[in-house]
């Protein structure tokens, strides 16, 4: 077994201390000594390296009324990086901009032009209006990484799409002119599989590390936590559970044309439940989460619902819960998977 080096030991510590502020926000040199376990030189020698690193600052003291000095505290750098996330759908182009800390600094829509009834120009530059919306979110800000979700399979190994996704403008080349006009990287994943992210960091799963999101909305799909981990599969079609037969029809297709009937929840909960089944079947996943509009929608009523049948159906115990990510779930898993790519990169 190989010992650490000193560089290496140095490396682990700072990430270590700095995972704890972005945690827990700004500590004092005694706090990081007793979160971290390391000794008083240590921790020196390790604040005035993440200082001359400009990763970390002094953001004021703490000590209250009691005598003697104050002890200093210290914090991330906020704006030592930018992200952006961006939710792009076939009816517009949502994006939103965090500091490395992940506080949101701005926002930006952009409609995609003919999706809402008006004529449409053709072609719609697609890449143009991300850029836009990036640019407006950015407020003059340098980006370091972007995250955009997309419908469609996207090929793990290439990370682009593997057939066409319906998003008006999107065709062979759209990520290279995007990454072109924006001049950073740009990483494209499922929109569904993001939007499962921040149903494990922040969600209904956050306690879960085998789940399954089943989203109900603008189409229909799911995404697979296994261990703690996002399952794409080989080709990136691991939970495309629109494309499951129902009577000779696919069950996204099913879905959409449920909505406007207006069915009740044991309606939903129904037709919901062949969804649920198959994943159950294969993957024994234990918690099965219903995102999108219908699912957070139908709330803790048609999760119960559909909870009550997998039970008649299964002998896999499984929880049911409707999703609780606030906001848009797309977006911040967006914005999570850019922070994970941009402080691997700057805090190592």
């Amino acid at each position: 077994m190989k010992t650490a080096t000193p560089a290496m030991a140095r490396a682990i510590n700072d990430r270590l201390a700095l995972d704890l502020l972005l945690e827990r926000g700004p500590l004092t040199a005694p706090q990081l000594r007793a979160l971290t376990g390391l000794s008083r030189p240590t921790v020196s020698d390790l604040i005035e390296r993440l200082m001359d690193g400009g990763l970390i600052e002094a953001t004021g003291e703490c000590g209250g009324d009691r005598r003697g000095p104050k002890a200093r505290l210290y914090g991330i750098v906020a704006g030592r990086a930018h992200v952006a996330g961006v939710d792009l759908r076939r009816v517009s182009v949502n994006v939103e901009v965090a500091d490395i800390t992940g506080t949101t600094l701005g926002t930006a829509v952009r409609d995609i032009p003919g999706t809402a009834g008006e004529s449409r120009p053709e072609p719609v530059d697609l890449a143009a209006l991300v850029e836009s919306a990036v640019a407006a979110a950015a407020g003059g800000r340098a980006l370091d990484t972007v995250v955009i979700g997309a419908p469609g399979l996207v090929d793990p190994r290439r990370g682009d799409l593997v057939s066409d996704n319906g998003v008006p403008g999107w065709g062979p080349g759209f990520l290279k002119s995007v990454r072109h006009r924006l001049g950073v990287p740009v990483i494209l994943e499922n929109e569904v599989n993001l939007a499962a992210i921040a149903e494990h960091r922040t969600g209904a799963a956050r306690e879960s590390d085998d789940f399954v999101l089943l989203w109900l909305d603008d189409g229909v799909g799911a995404a697979v936590v296994l261990d703690g981990r996002l399952r794409r599969g080989v080709s990136g079609g691991a939970g495309e559970i629109g494309l499951l037969d129902v009577n000779g029809a696919t069950f996204c297709d099913v879905v959409d044309a449920s909505v406007p009937r207006g069915l009740d929840h044991e309606e939903w909960a129904k037709l919901i439940t062949v969804g649920a089944f198959a994943m159950v079947t294969v993957l024994d996943p234990g918690l099965v989460v219903l995102g999108g509009t219908i699912g957070r929608a139908g709330g803790d009523e048609l999760a119960g619902l559909v909870g009550e049948r997998l039970r008649e159906l299964s002998p896999a115990p499984t929880r049911v819960l409707g999703s609780t990510v606030a906001g848009n779930a797309i977006l911040q898993g967006a914005v999570l998977t850019a922070l994970d790519t941009a402080r691997d990169r700057i805090f190592g």
